[in-house]
């Protein structure tokens, strides 16, 4: 007879507490803003320093054999009630945990988890909750690699999907779940998760998360497994948008854009109940993808200012945008401040408190109109990626949607005409002189 085999990707470690915290203040509970400046760090513990130092260590020492036995009784199962505090650094560090602390209170999230990009995040999180013969139910667009994750990589182990386009009705919503439902039976599996990304990229348009949350409640809420609601909050969150208070069960981020903020830096995160979040962490623990060190310390830097950074950005948006719609060039805009369809409209007045800093402009032609504008660009970047301090323009079907294929493009409304822009903190007068003088180039 053999020893029970154990299975740490199922036993988490839960993360080091701080100290009580400071959270209310004359009968107010303080604002994340606030909270950011040393929400999750005591200075007595780092030698009275004002800022975390970042912790460059792969290992920490126990303070007696007997802890150590202790911490791994708990990681292990033998003891029940887990494991406290750090011991290695692929699972914990002091500057990821006061990082996840103050992550979490942009989303009023119970728990949080940082990884090492924003697609290591969400492989780890789909990874976590997907099995063979398991069905994921998606929105559409969502972020090219995203969906070739799904299609491409999680297929090969016999997990197949179902989509639906951004804009759905409750109707059209039961209806996909209803098949990815029958699909799953048939394969022997599950409808594992719904999996969504509004704003979607690059088109901007919105997702109705409490119709999706009703729709699972009610084609799926007999099943004995829950079915998690998933969403990449990147355009909008932390500032603009909750998922958490409308229906879904975990926020996803690129922590890249703009939470880090400054194009410098590459991090992704989780948040959400701790019942979601620990089968994440226990995989993240098994194959290694927490963001390190100093990556951490960066971010914790940049929430400092988050709210300062999107406000101003969010201002110089809608300046800039005011005058694009009025220009003889532009087709369109896909902004969230000039939303022209009412139900796209009402999704936005119920979920969302502010139109962002990154939209998509439509010109008047195809791509080497385009390009024309693109490469006149002066002040603004030609680069991928979003919500940093200064402006950037692409060109979704030509670059980070060059693998979707045609077909799926046309319908999903990745034009050759589409030109994301993503609005940094410029003055608006001197971006709004950088796109006249690009358009009229045109």
């Amino acid at each position: 007879m053999t020893d029970t085999p154990i299975k740490p990707i199922t036993t988490p470690t839960p993360r080091r507490k701080p100290k009580p915290e400071v959270e209310m203040l004359g009968g107010r509970k303080l604002k994340p803003a606030t909270l950011m400046m040393g929400h999750g760090f005591d200075p007595a513990l780092s030698e009275g320093s004002l800022k975390a130092p970042i912790f460059l260590t792969s290992t920490f020492a126990f303070e007696n054999a007997a802890a150590g036995k202790r911490h791994f009784e708990g990681l292990t199962g033998k003891r029940p009630g887990g494991a406290e505090g750090l011991v290695y650094s692929r699972f914990n560090g002091p500057n990821q945990e006061i990082l996840e602390d103050r992550l979490s209170i942009w989303d009023d999230a119970e728990d949080a988890l940082v990884f090492s990009s924003g697609m290591s995040a969400i492989a780890t999180l789909l990874l976590a909750y997907c099995s063979n013969n398991d069905v994921i139910v998606h929105s559409g667009p969502l972020y090219a690699a995203t969906e070739a994750m799904i299609a491409r990589i999680l297929s090969r182990f016999g997990i197949t999907y179902m989509d639906f386009p951004a804009g759905a009705t409750r109707a059209e919503i039961d209806a996909v779940l209803e098949q990815a439902k029958d699909m799953a039976a048939r394969q022997g599996g599950r409808v594992a998760m719904i999996y969504l990304e509004s704003p979607a990229n690059p088109t901007n348009a919105l997702v109705d998360i409490e119709a999706v949350a009703e729709a699972r409640d009610a084609v799926l809420g007999a099943e004995a497994v829950p079915t998690p609601i998933a969403i990449d909050n990147t355009f909008l969150g932390p500032l603009w948008q909750q998922p958490l208070h409308h229906g879904a069960d975990i926020v996803v981020y690129s922590l890249t854009k703009y939470v880090g903020g400054h194009s410098d830096l590459v991090a992704g995160g989780l948040s959400g109940p701790k019942r979601w979040m620990d089968p994440v962490r226990a995989l993240r623990n098994t194959i290694g993808t927490i963001c390190d060190p100093n990556t951490a310390w960066m971010l914790m830097r940049s929430l400092e200012t988050v709210e300062l950074r999107m406000t101003r950005a969010g201002e110089n948006a809608a300046k800039v945008c005011a005058f694009l719609a009025q220009h003889p060039k532009v087709e369109g805009l896909g902004y969230l401040g000039m939303i022209q369809d009412a139900r796209q409209q009402d999704i936005f007045d119920r979920h969302c408190t502010g139109a962002g800093s990154t939209f998509s402009l439509f010109i008047k032609g195809g791509e080497a109109d385009s390009f024309r504008f693109l490469d006149s660009l002066r002040l603004a970047k030609l680069a991928v990626s979003l919500g940093g301090t200064e402006t950037l323009a692409s060109h979704p079907a030509a670059m980070t949607h060059l693998s979707v294929p045609d077909a799926r493009k046309a319908a999903l409304g990745i034009t050759d005409n589409l030109v994301r822009i993503s609005i940094g903190v410029e003055d608006p007068d001197d971006l709004i002189a950088d796109f006249e003088q690009a358009l009229n180039v045109v």
